[in-house]
């Protein structure tokens, strides 16, 4: 098994087959075109690394007590490897294999003897299907308006860059005011949506945190307007 010594900016990939040769030409093609490869001669060995870093697994489907197809229900049942990518290579390639395979979750299925090139490319089009996945999962959790961001997953507003220190109720009302940007909120809808079912909370809270949030993010604080008798919107 090689060491992994890469930059985060490498994808990792763990091939795992009992077929030392193969795992050896794997590793090397692999690396040849830029990826960081670990390799492995059995699942039990395979299951006994740190499989989290990783950002793709290359299962051989026919090993020793553990299969590649026992090795991936084993990957989905933990969290951290349960959406990692996993292209099965197998000898076996029919109706019943691949359907098993794919129920498992796989992302591709090569089946032997393969061309390096072919898997290769079956590679990267994995890897750019997951990025893309990856990428507008996180676009979903953000909203922004120039270079004011918030990250509604890690519950986290940042202005060029530099984090702006909003409490749970700020944060409530910017993320609603963003979400529906030009909508205007009057007072109860907002004590509604961020104050939800807590009794005793005075008009007079809404305009107290308003101020302080217009405070708090600087030049953007003058895009949320008062609607004089009708509430508070952000205006682009």
């Amino acid at each position: 098994m090689k060491d992994m010594e890469t930059t985060k900016s490498m994808a990792r990939i763990l091939v795992v087959d009992d077929e030392e040769d193969l795992c050896e030409i794997l590793r090397f093609n692999l690396e040849t075109e830029g990826y960081a490869v670990d390799t492995a001669c059995s699942a039990e060995e395979a299951l006994q690394m740190d499989l989290a870093p990783y950002d793709l697994f290359l299962l051989d489907v026919m090993m020793g007590e553990i299969s590649g197809f026992k090795m991936a229900r084993l990957l989905r049942q933990e969290p951290q490897t349960a959406a990692t990518p996993i292209i099965f290579l197998t000898a076996k390639d029919t109706e019943n294999d691949l359907l098993t395979g794919f129920n498992l979750g796989a992302d591709d299925y090569i089946s032997k003897p393969f061309s390096i090139r072919q898997v290769i490319a079956r590679v990267k089009a994995v890897l750019r299907r997951t990025k893309a996945a990856a990428n507008k999962d996180e676009a979903d959790d953000q909203l922004a308006f120039e270079t004011l961001l918030l990250d509604t997953r890690r519950i986290r507003a940042t202005i060029d860059g530099q984090e702006v220190p909003l409490t749970k109720k700020e944060f409530e009302i910017l993320r609603l005011l963003l979400e529906n940007r030009g909508n205007v909120f009057s007072r109860e809808e907002i004590l509604a949506h961020v104050w939800k079912d807590e009794v005793y909370v005075l008009d007079r809270t809404i305009d107290v945190n308003i101020t302080r949030l217009r405070k708090k993010i600087g030049r953007y604080g003058k895009n949320i307007v008062t609607r004089l008798g009708f509430g508070y919107c952000f205006d682009c």
